[in-house]
């Protein structure tokens, strides 16, 4: 057995992905956004976590998956990403489960749509059940990062 790595489970166009639980700060509900100029279409914009401006993309969107209406179930995963805070909209954020680090395997070169590079690889749950892992730094790259952080100021 190799080691336990705890994910939070999301829901994003029908898939599930997970992201490490370390690197989640909070699971927010949905709420009003402040649109900024001049940033990518998946950046819907800021918001103040208690007292906290959080720029927040929308996965989907970052993905090239349609984009979709927002509903009760939708959620922000509030994530750390270096030393800035980027909130993620994705459609539910489920569960929060021990993958054994053993059964995840390198990502193929194309998942649902998703370049290899966002990935960081696929875990196999029990017999039939798979999870995305997102590889953060790639999801938001250094460009963008530093698009966001200065969002931030």
């Amino acid at each position: 057995m190799g080691q336990e790595m705890k994910v939070i489970v999301f829901a994003l166009a029908h898939e599930e992905y997970g992201v490490e639980v370390e690197k989640v700060k909070t699971i927010e509900r949905m709420q009003p956004m402040t649109r900024v100029p001049k940033t990518p279409p998946f950046v819907k914009g800021v918001i103040n976590l208690r007292g906290v401006v959080t720029p927040v993309i929308d996965l989907r969107g970052r993905f090239g998956f349609p984009e979709s209406e927002f509903t009760d179930n939708s959620r922000i995963i509030i994530v750390s990403v270096g030393d800035i805070e980027v909130g993620l909209i994705v459609d539910s954020a489920n569960d929060v489960i021990d993958v054994d680090t053993d059964h995840i395997d390198d990502p193929p070169e194309i998942v649902g749509g998703i370049k290899a590079k966002y990935l960081r690889g696929i875990a196999k749950i029990g017999e039939s059940r798979l999870l995305i892992l997102l590889n953060l730094q790639e999801v938001l790259n250094k460009s963008e990062i530093i698009q966001l952080e200065n969002l931030e100021e």
